[in-house]
């Protein structure tokens, strides 16, 4: 054995994982690429090079460039109102209470929930009917997913209910890191509640928001299950996103290459917003 280990590098254990990983993901994702400069229609082998076209095509599409304008949107709100969220929750359930675990399951629940299911169930929350769902309850007499001005918040609202819990998860585990005697030291300072988070629990909460930011910015951009089941983009474009539009793309009208030019163009974005976001969040973690 010990011969073996001697002969044997380290990064060979890893090779069949490797290669099912190349094969998998690796090299799909690549011939994907390839598609994105074609204009094949995702039926046979006819298909011929194009260049950039798909690209320019993407720029005259009214409806593309509107669901990035949806998709931008749409990211700002989750990631703005679900990290809210979570910390408040996590703050709460971090608190000495007898019932914490049964709130952070609570809490938790609809994470684990297929985001297709979600989005039926609060289908019925947005029934425009004004004596149920959440009309009966605040008393109004809105259509939620049928207006094109509250359509895209409601879908953020639907998103940020979901996976609040998950954002609450990370800052509680940031919590539980930051050590008690901190906060007794700056009792004995003087420190009020307010005072010993901001100067305190904050500063060593950067790696879980560091994470939650770019988990939740990358979730919002790539947002296509719950605008899908629950408005398919619509009234009109509301609520088109990028995902949306290139799945239509593809899968309604026959434009695989054209699809595959938006998907390029998205994948791009988002790796480009995650760069920036790791780059800034690190150097914030740093200052701290």
């Amino acid at each position: 054995m010990r011969r073996f280990s001697s002969l044997s590098p380290s990064w060979l254990f890893a090779l069949p994982a490797l290669l099912v990983y190349a094969a998998v993901v690796l090299y799909p994702s690549v011939a994907g690429m390839l598609y994105a400069f074609t204009d094949w229609s995702g039926i046979g082998e006819d298909r011929s090079f194009v260049g950039l076209s798909n690209l320019a095509a993407l720029l005259d599409d009214e409806q593309a460039m509107g669901s990035i304008g949806n998709t931008l949107l749409l990211t700002v709100a989750i990631v703005v109102v679900q990290n809210g969220v979570g910390l408040l929750l996590a703050l709460g359930v971090h608190a000495r209470l007898k019932s914490r675990a049964v709130l952070r399951a609570v809490f938790f629940a609809p994470v684990v929930v297929s985001p297709v299911m979600v989005a039926f169930l609060w289908k019925y929350v947005y029934t425009p009917d004004p004596s149920a769902g959440l009309n009966g309850l605040l008393g109004l007499n809105v259509d939620w997913l049928g207006n094109p001005s509250v359509a895209l918040w409601s879908i953020a609202g639907m998103v940020v209910w979901q996976y609040a819990g998950y954002s609450m998860v990370i800052f509680l585990a940031g919590l539980e890191g930051v050590p008690r005697e901190l906060h007794e030291a700056a009792m004995i300072d003087g420190a009020g509640t307010l005072q010993r988070f901001r100067y305190v629990t904050w500063p060593l909460l950067a790696p879980a928001l560091t994470i939650n930011l770019m988990l939740s910015t990358i979730g919002g951009l790539k947002l296509f299950d719950q605008v899908f089941a629950a408005t398919n983009g619509g009234p009109g474009y509301a609520t088109e996103t990028l995902s949306t539009v290139l799945y239509k793309q593809a899968f309604v009208f026959g434009k695989f290459g054209y699809s595959t030019a938006i998907a390029l163009v998205l994948a791009l974005f988002v790796a480009a917003v995650s760069l920036v976001q790791v780059y800034y969040l690190r150097r914030r973690e740093v200052a701290q």
